[in-house]
C-alpha cells in the first residue's frame, strides 16, 4: 500500500506529464499551421500591422485637426533623413541603352514626372463634358476635344528639346567624295577608320612612300 507522499508524487507526475503533452501538442499544431501559411506571410502580417497603425494615426490627427504628413515628418530623425537622401542619390534608374522598349519606358516615365495637372481646367472640362467625361462603350467623343494653345506650345517645346537631345547622341560624318577608296565594304571602312585614328601618325611616311612608289 502506497503512502500519502508516494501518492502525491504519482499525482504530480501525471499532472506534469499531461500538461507537457498538452503544450507539446499545442506547439506542434502551431508549427503545422505556420508551415501551411504562404512563405511571405510574416512580411504581409507586418505590412498589415503597419497599415493599421498608420490609419489609427491618421484618424487621431484628423480628430485633432492636424496635417498627418507634417506630424509624420516631425517624427523623422536627422540620421534617418540623411540615410534616405544618400540611398536616393545612389539610385540610378537609367542604366544606358538596353533596347527600344526600355528607352521608350524611361522616356514615358520622364515625361509623366514633368506633368503638372491643372485642376481648374480638369474640373471645367468635367462639368462641360457631363456624363461623357466617364465614357462607356456607347460614348462617342472622337473629335470633340480641342487642345488649348498652352498645351500645344508645351508639346512643341518638348519635341524641340527631344530633337536637340537626340542630335547630341551621335554625329553622322559627312561623306567625302574626294577621299581615297581604301576599303572593300562598309565593315572594312570602319576598321580602316579606326586603324587610321590610332596608328595613322606612325604609318603616314610609309603610306606616302607607297603612293609615290619610292618605298624600299
Amino acid at each position: 500500500m502506497l503512502s500519502c507522499f508516494e501518492q502525491a508524487i504519482i499525482e504530480f507526475s501525471q499532472t506534469y506529464f499531461n500538461e507537457a503533452h498538452r503544450l507539446n501538442h499545442q506547439e506542434v499544431a502551431e508549427e503545422d499551421k505556420k508551415l501551411k501559411l504562404p512563405s511571405n506571410w510574416e512580411a504581409k502580417k507586418a505590412r498589415l500591422q503597419w497599415e493599421l497603425e498608420e490609419n489609427e494615426k491618421k484618424k487621431e490627427c484628423a480628430a485633432r485637426g492636424e496635417d498627418y504628413d507634417r506630424v509624420k515628418l516631425l517624427e523623422v530623425t536627422a540620421s534617418d533623413a540623411e540615410r534616405w537622401q544618400r540611398k536616393k542619390k545612389k539610385k540610378n534608374p537609367d542604366t544606358g541603352f538596353a533596347g527600344y522598349a526600355e528607352a521608350q519606358l524611361r522616356q514615358y516615365q520622364r515625361l509623366t514626372k514633368q506633368i503638372k495637372p491643372n485642376m481648374e481646367a480638369y474640373d471645367k472640362q468635367r462639368e462641360e463634358s457631363g456624363e461623357d467625361f466617364y465614357p462607356t462603350s456607347n460614348t462617342l467623343i472622337h473629335g470633340t476635344h480641342v487642345p488649348t494653345k498652352e498645351g500645344i506650345d508645351r508639346m512643341v517645346e518638348d519635341v524641340e528639346k527631344q530633337i536637340e537631345k537626340r542630335s547630341k547622341y551621335s554625329r553622322r560624318r559627312a561623306y567625302n567624295d574626294d577621299a581615297d577608296i581604301d576599303y572593300i565594304n562598309e565593315r572594312n571602312a570602319k576598321f580602316n577608320q579606326k586603324a587610321e585614328r590610332f596608328y595613322g601618325k606612325y604609318t603616314a611616311e610609309i603610306k606616302q612612300n607607297l603612293e609615290r612608289g619610292t618605298a624600299v
